[in-house]
């Protein structure tokens, strides 16, 4: 929670290795008053350093990525899991397939650079670069675990290339491997002498075939072609060369050099708010080559000038070393070194590369824990409770429990949404923000709205916004107002509605919600379910725990990731489908059991769960069995009422913008669970209804 108003946004753009070190340092020493963000196509970055470890089997993927999620909730930043496709330096916007552009004050760059291969005929279809790193290393992961006496052709003689070779005939030295390393020219020629020998002795020690002067013209599903015609057999060929920048930064409009952005002392480009670094960036002060040292030592110039920019301070001047200490990995754990043109190789060398690599990583791995706000020395009877031993969660983990609005709206309490008049229904719902990205945010609270509407069997019809917005500046203000109310319309346009008003104010914290009206002639309510029904369910269950752990810092990204988009994966195709129900609810911060009570209670019957056909997200069973809760679990557990048979948390656990879960008639119940499977759900037959009033698991 921001006690002082925001007033300038930084954006990063880019979770490269310079990033990464100063949201850590951002996350210890926040500037009051900045929003961040930060850019990157994935939840996770991985560590170039360590990828000929991980190819070669000395570390697993986790290992080997940077979890930015994690990185991003340390900072107090907003993560947005996109592809930058440019830069407007005169608006000061950053653009996103997808969504609506981002406002930036200052920003930073540190996308690294790309591959030139896919230009070569046949590559993008039958090879793989080595950057993105992250694509090539999932599906190295996968070739590795199929490969039969392997055919590999590399196409690149530099040293990244001889690291992957060696990387890849050590892994794969069980399943008799031929690896074959491909240069237009000669191999390592960036290497001093000495290093280079060295570097070629141990290609040949790892039955690393060299084919120089070949250049490559063509390559199919079975090989590579070389301009003399000769044809070199691969079952997995990589791109190794032909580093390139980004396309999209030659329209940016910036200086650059060989399509590198050109940054001075400062790592300011020529739009002084603009600044680069790492791979992307060109020292034009101290020309430098591309390699990750001198990324990680622009971190802290960067992350002071970053905040001399936001603040009105002095900047200061970046000051690359001459040279660096090069650590090349040999394939086995042995690496060499080079520095000042002197070469060495030994085992020990590894040992000192490993322990250089996983200090690096355990910055990230072990983020500290940073104090929370002291209470007052004296404070009423009570309060310590009820704040907790954890921060309340967001979504419906913070929404009042069952129990509470039982005893008080009575006759009030049950059906999602209210026939306010013959054909038309009416709900309202508004969300504490889970997210600190108000797009996704947005997204999220508009189809949890409209799933009120989607679960009486209604198509939705108009809807107003409710809006609390944090404390911000008045630019701030209308940017956010922007991306909100853009997705918005984007939202309830796809689901055949309309917004038509609203109403908005300030508060401690970004809230959204919408009050929806639909139409229908034959609303499906809670009531009517009847014994031999089929239970479907659209969405795996868990968004509660894996949220809460996220704020915990013990969630993995990838897991978060997939865990908002399902959040944002709206039930309209589902309810038309299931629009024979009998009954049906939508699954929200009552949890399934708590909305499985609701529909048995109001039609008069009990149900039968099997639990392990309950689809769920992924991480939500490793964090519900490690103790993680969400705010709302025990109320909801209480109010679920009994349970007979065996049982697992997760039936508690509150969900932000859920699936449906509706009672279908048996006879039609495949039909339905083939159809919206086929739409894209992760939709299960979870159980029947049955005579009776009692929940039973098996």
């Amino acid at each position: 929670m921001n006690s002082l108003p925001l007033t300038r946004d930084l954006v990063l753009v880019g979770g490269g290795h310079t990033h990464a070190l100063v949201l850590r340092s951002w996350g210890m020493n926040p500037l009051p008053g900045v929003r961040v963000t930060v850019i990157n196509p994935g939840p996770t970055a991985p560590y170039s350093g360590m990828l000929p470890g991980f190819v070669a089997g000395h570390y697993t993927r986790q290992e080997l990525d940077i979890d930015l999620v994690k990185l991003a909730r340390f900072a107090g930043a907003r993560i947005i899991n996109g592809y930058a496709t440019g830069i407007d330096t005169d608006a000061r916007t950053i653009h996103v397939a997808g969504r609506p552009p981002i406002a930036y004050d200052v920003a930073a760059i540190d996308v690294g650079i790309t591959s030139a291969m896919p230009d070569l005929p046949g590559f993008t279809s039958h090879a793989i670069p080595a950057k993105p790193l992250g694509t090539f290393a999932s599906r190295w992961d996968a070739f590795r675990a199929q490969a039969d006496a392997p055919q590999i052709a590399i196409i690149g003689g530099g040293v990244a290339g001889a690291e992957l070779a060696m990387a890849m005939a050590h892994a794969l030295r069980d399943k008799q491997p031929t690896v074959r390393l491909i240069d237009r020219s000669r191999v390592l020629t960036a290497l001093g002498y000495k290093a280079r020998q060295k570097m070629l002795a141990a290609l040949t020690a790892s039955n690393v075939e060299i084919i120089e002067d070949a250049e490559v013209t063509e390559i199919f599903a079975q090989g590579v072609v070389l301009r003399d015609g000769r044809t070199i057999r691969s079952d997995f060929t990589n791109g190794a060369a032909g580093a390139k920048p980004h396309d999209w930064i030659a329209q940016t409009g910036l200086d650059l050099h060989e399509g590198f952005i050109t940054v001075d002392a400062n790592l300011q480009s020529s739009a002084p708010e603009v600044f680069a670094v790492g791979d992307c960036a060109h020292l034009s002060h101290d020309p430098r080559p591309k390699a990750g040292v001198y990324a990680v030592r622009e971190a802290p110039v960067l992350f002071d000038n970053l905040r001399a920019a936001l603040s009105g301070g002095e900047l200061r001047p970046y000051k690359p070393q001459r040279d660096y200490l090069k650590l090349v990995s040999l394939g086995a754990k042995s690496a060499l070194a080079e520095k000042f043109g002197t070469a060495r190789e030994a085992p020990l060398l590894w040992k000192l590369k490993d322990y250089i690599d996983r200090k690096f990583m355990d910055q990230f791995d072990t983020l500290p824990a940073m104090p929370a706000p002291a209470l007052p020395r004296t404070v009423a009877l009570g309060l310590k409770h009820a704040l907790g031993d954890k921060p309340m969660c967001g979504g419906c983990g913070a929404k009042v429990g069952r129990t509470t609005l039982q005893t008080v709206l009575r006759d009030h309490f049950g059906d999602d949404a209210a026939e306010v008049q013959p054909g038309q229904v009416m709900s309202t719902d508004h969300l504490r923000a889970l997210t600190h990205d108000p797009v996704v945010m947005t997204r999220i609270a508009a189809v949890h709205a409209l799933g009120d509407i989607w679960a009486m069997g209604a198509t939705p019809q108009a809807a107003t916004a409710n809006l609390i917005l944090p404390r911000l500046s008045a630019a701030l203000q209308e940017r956010t107002m922007a991306e909100i109310m853009t997705t918005a319309s984007e939202v309830f346009a796809k689901a055949g509605a309309k917004v038509i008003g609203g109403h908005s104010s300030l508060g401690d914290e970004l809230t959204i919600g919408f009050t929806v009206t639909g139409l229908t002639q034959n609303p499906i309510t809670l009531a009517g379910a009847q014994p031999g029904d089929t239970l479907i369910i659209t969405k795996p269950i868990g968004s509660g725990t894996v949220m809460a752990a996220e704020m915990a810092g013990q969630a993995n990204g990838e897991d978060v990731i997939s865990c908002l988009d399902l959040m944002m994966q709206d039930q309209a195709a589902a309810s038309v489908i299931l629009r024979n129900a009998h009954a049906m609810t939508d699954i929200t911060g009552f949890g399934l059991a708590g909305h499985l009570r609701g529909i048995c209670d109001a039609s008069g019957v009990g149900a039968a769960l099997d639990l392990d056909a309950i689809p769920l997200m992924d991480g939500a069973l490793a964090l519900s069995g490690a103790g993680v809760r969400s705010t709302l679990f025990e109320d909801n557990r209480t109010s679920a009422g009994p349970i007979n048979g065996p049982g697992i948390d997760l039936l508690f656990d509150p969900q932000t913008a859920g699936g449906l879960l509706a009672a279908v008639p048996a006879a039609i119940s495949d039909k339905a669970l083939k159809a919206l499977q086929e739409a894209g759900y992760t939709a299960a037959v979870i159980g029947q209804i049955t005579e009776g009033s009692q929940i039973t698991t098996r």
